[in-house]
């Protein structure tokens, strides 16, 4: 990651501030331009992207992907900009920061976040749980497709590993799948991959 601004600003000043190219989150009030993923970063976002897309039409839900909206948490002065992000139209009339800032705070416009781990591991395995278990968002999926994560998360020896936690109880709790194992997914039941076949995507074996 490179920092952008070597100065605190508030989410209203990011809003402003944030061009349309690059991808930029705000992480306690400090910019943060987000390194260009490499392709197989990019391979498991795309394929989980468009098997994603075909269970929402199949099942005709009032979800879609974005390409650019950001994640709000309402007790910091943070936006993070998820790998994939599934908004629920029917709640945005409720969202605050929508209609100027294409931006979502409350769990029932997301109801399910995926991020894609990469050199910046942390964020998503502290930072980010955190701050999405905060907002109360039901369903979190970190894709360790390259094993970047610290063994206390994936493991020792440290392999592929998909983490889905699941907000039950006000806390995430969560459940991890390796190898031939099928994916449990609460938002999409039906989803039918297994986490080899994820992870793979990415170019990697697991």
């Amino acid at each position: 990651m490179i920092q952008a601004l070597n100065k605190l600003v508030t989410f209203e000043d990011f809003a402003a501030w944030r061009p349309e190219g690059g991808r930029y989150e705000l992480h306690n009030g400090i910019i943060i331009e987000m390194a260009q993923p490499v392709g197989d970063h990019e391979d498991v976002v795309g394929f989980l992207a468009l098997e994603i897309s075909a269970e929402i039409k199949r099942l005709n839900l009032p979800y879609y992907i974005p390409k650019t909206v950001l994640v709000k948490p309402l007790e910091c002065e943070s936006a993070y900009s998820p790998d994939i992000l599934i908004i629920n139209r029917a709640n945005l009339v409720n969202e605050p920061l929508w209609k100027n800032k294409s931006t979502v705070s409350q769990s029932a416009s997301i109801p399910l976040v995926i991020e894609v781990v990469s050199s910046n591991w942390r964020d998503d395995y502290y930072k980010k749980l955190a701050d999405y278990e905060a907002i109360g968002i039901l369903e979190y999926w970190i894709i360790d497709y390259a094993a970047c994560g610290a063994r206390k998360f994936i493991g020792n020896p440290k392999v592929p590993t998909i983490s889905i936690y699941q907000l039950i109880d006000g806390e995430y709790q969560v459940t991890q799948f390796r190898g031939d194992a099928h994916i449990v997914s609460s938002t999409f039941p039906e989803l039918n991959l297994t986490a080899r076949q994820i992870l793979q995507a990415g170019g990697l074996p697991t």
